[in-house]
């Protein structure tokens, strides 16, 4: 009989191990330790991420992109939460991550001399692996371990292979001495890109190799702060909402803020206890719409940088369309509006950690300029808050996407269990 956790993954490292010589050195992570204290000198280093739309094939499948990807972080995050095997989920055509409406890349070298690779920002998991496009160039610097990965992103994307360390390096001064990646020997629905820099906690890495499947291993993330080429356990993530076309509009920091990039403080708020959410960068929050209408109470949400509507629960968003009139428009999957009742839609609020972030109307709407690239007509307005597919009360009621994230400064604090949130000069921008 297999496992409770044996799924498709499992089946794929199995079959793997089989083929793999035992000899080969056992995985182990590098002996790394954590500064004794953080000096009064914060070091951060700063990765420029390019935001790349995809819209060939999207159109209609933007939302069933982001459902099948919260169906699958919801299914994960149990899993890793409470030792659940995840129920099976509905049939959602083999969505595959080509279809995600916009993609965040940054540009990663690995080995020595390195090798360049474009590689997807993702908040939701935490391996890192190369070799879907371009493939992987063992150097002086690779190191085989007896592990094999395969990982399954729920939305028709699968990745296999080998585990190596290897020298990392995101930029100047920012290189991570021996670090876990995975190398694909094969991989589905990843076209055009060469692979994954996972940023979630490390814990989402338990299950994904095989045999040293029950431990997590440590993220690069983690290995920049214990290798001490930054002196704080955080990332924090800033974008600007984009018109279209491949932008270099965002960037990813370690170790630090970067007081340029938001206006105000940063107010911070507890990783939630709820499963899933718990096991994400998830917080507690209280949504309402305008003044006096609150669609959840105090909900743990998410921060996923691989979704790129806002999803709300099913209770919620029922409200939220009702109470602009809005209906779903077929083509696009979105729901929307007419122009005129677009001037009197009010704005979002979102409570995090006792602070009030304002989501206004135009956050709301997808750039009007673009419409028609998405399937929809200029006639209409659309809407990037749509259905999670799930009631409240599931553990993981709000994902806020990349939609969210380009109206505001997300800081990740690995150590303090916190995420923090500020107002950039975005956050009310017109753009849309």
């Amino acid at each position: 009989m297999p496992p409770p956790r044996f799924t498709l993954v499992n089946a794929l490292l199995l079959v793997l191990s089989c083929a793999t010589d035992m000899g080969i050195t056992a995985h182990a992570i590098p002996a790394a330790q954590p500064l004794a204290a953080l000096s009064n000198h914060t070091v951060t280093k700063t990765l420029p991420i390019t935001k790349r739309f995809n819209f060939t094939g999207s159109a209609g499948k933007i939302l069933q992109h982001d459902q099948a990807r919260a169906r699958a972080l919801h299914a994960r995050g149990m899993t890793l939460a409470t030792g659940a095997t995840p129920p099976p989920t509905p049939d959602v055509g083999n969505v595959s991550i080509d279809n995600q409406l916009a993609t965040y890349l940054a540009t990663v070298n690995v080995g020595s001399p390195p090798t360049s690779y474009e590689l997807i920002v993702d908040s939701g998991s935490a391996n890192t692996w190369v070799g879907s496009g371009k493939p992987y160039t063992q150097t002086s610097t690779s190191r085989r371990s007896r592990d094999n990965v395969a990982i399954e992103y729920g939305i028709g994307a699968i990745m296999i292979g080998a585990e190596f360390f290897d020298n990392v390096t995101l930029g100047p001064g920012l290189t991570v001495l021996g670090q876990s990646i995975g190398v694909a020997s094969e991989t589905f629905d990843f076209q055009g890109f060469d692979g994954v820099l996972g940023l979630g906690p490390a814990d989402l890495t338990i299950g994904t190799l095989n045999p040293d499947s029950t431990s997590p291993t440590l993220t690069v993330a983690d290995n920049l702060f214990f290798q001490a080429a930054i002196t704080a356990h955080i990332h924090t993530l800033s974008f600007e909402p984009p018109l279209g076309g491949p932008t270099l509009n965002g960037e990813l920091t370690f170790g630090g803020t970067d007081p340029a990039k938001f206006i105000g403080a940063i107010n911070f708020a507890s990783i939630t206890t709820t499963p899933p959410a718990c096991e994400y960068f998830g917080v507690n929050q209280i949504l309402r719409y305008g003044q006096s209408e609150t669609l959840l109470p105090n909900n743990p949400a998410i921060f996923d940088t691989g979704t790129s509507l806002i999803l709300l629960a099913t209770d919620a968003l029922k409200i939220y369309v009702a109470l602009l009139g809005a209906e779903l428009d077929e083509a696009t999957t979105l729901y929307r509006i007419t122009p005129e009742t677009f001037e009197t839609l009010q704005s979002l609020f979102f409570t995090i950690g006792g602070t009030v972030f304002e989501f206004t109307a135009n956050a709301q709407i997808w750039p009007r300029n673009l419409n028609t690239m998405i399937g929809g007509t200029d006639d209409f307005v659309y809407l990037i808050v749509n259905d999670l597919g799930r009631e409240s009360g599931s553990g993981m009621d709000i994902v806020c996407g990349m939609m969210f994230l380009e109206r505001f400064y997300a800081v990740f604090d690995i150590d303090n269990k916190h995420v923090g949130i500020a107002n950039t000069q975005f956050t009310t921008s017109t753009v849309n």
